[in-house]
Parts: structure tokens; sequence; C-alpha cells
């Protein structure tokens, strides 16, 4: 049984890996990310809410010649249905465009993440209801 001879140690031979400090880093940014994902998905959630119900007006009214007080009944309508927060029917836009009406939800909404540090996103959904 032969050994084979150890190789002296040289600086072109060091063990890849990460150190501990590394390690402790990059849970940290990966953990500010996840945070900032968790405190973002219900303002995007309730856009999502809001689009569907912008959307659904366009379906409703698109070629039918509605008045502007059958649409924001319907908007009334609609945001009480879908539990709608952050922005209320009164502050949807209603206004009359060449050939029809535009329905317009923009507002901006500010979320907490750290201490003093916000997030500010905003959101404008418009929809053209032709004659």
């Amino acid at each position: 049984m032969s050994v084979k001879p150890q190789k002296p140690w040289h600086p072109a031979h060091r063990e890849a890996g990460m150190t501990t400090l590394g390690m402790i880093i990059l849970v940290a940014f990966v953990g500010i990310f996840a945070f900032a994902g968790i405190r973002l998905t219900p303002v995007y959630l309730n856009y999502m809410k809001v689009a569907g119900v912008i959307n659904g007006i366009h379906q409703e009214f698109d070629g039918k010649n509605a008045t502007s007080m059958e649409v924001r009944k319907s908007l009334t309508r609609r945001f009480d249905i879908e539990s709608v927060g952050e922005i209320q029917s009164k502050d949807v836009k209603v206004k009359k465009v060449d050939g029809g009406m535009e329905v317009a939800a923009t507002y901006s909404h500010k979320a907490p993440f750290i201490a003093n540090v916000y997030f500010l996103v905003d959101f404008d959904k418009r929809v053209i209801l032709r004659r």
C-alpha cells in the first residue's frame, strides 16, 4: 500500500466558500427584498380590485350610450361588492370626451416600509366608454 505524497499548500489552492459574515449580509439583503414584497403585495392586490371594477364598467357600458349617473351608480355598487380600500367610488373621475366618456381611477398609495421609510406607489387606470 503506497501513500501519495501530500502536495505543499499554495495560496492559489485556497478553498472557496462563503464566510459567516458573507452569509449574514446575503440573508439580510434577501430579507429586505422579501419584506418589501410583503409590504407591497396588499397595495397591488387593492389595485387589481380597482382595475377589475374599471374593466367591468367598460364591459358593462361600452357602446351603450350610458349616462354619467348610471356609470356612477354602477361604480358605487362594484366598489362595495369588491370591498375596495384606499380609494372610494367618488374619487373616480367620470368626464365626457370626444366619442363618449372617460372613467379614470388615479390615486397614490403610501405604504410604510421600515421606520420612517415609505413606498409611494402611483396608480392610473383609465377606460373610454364609447357611445
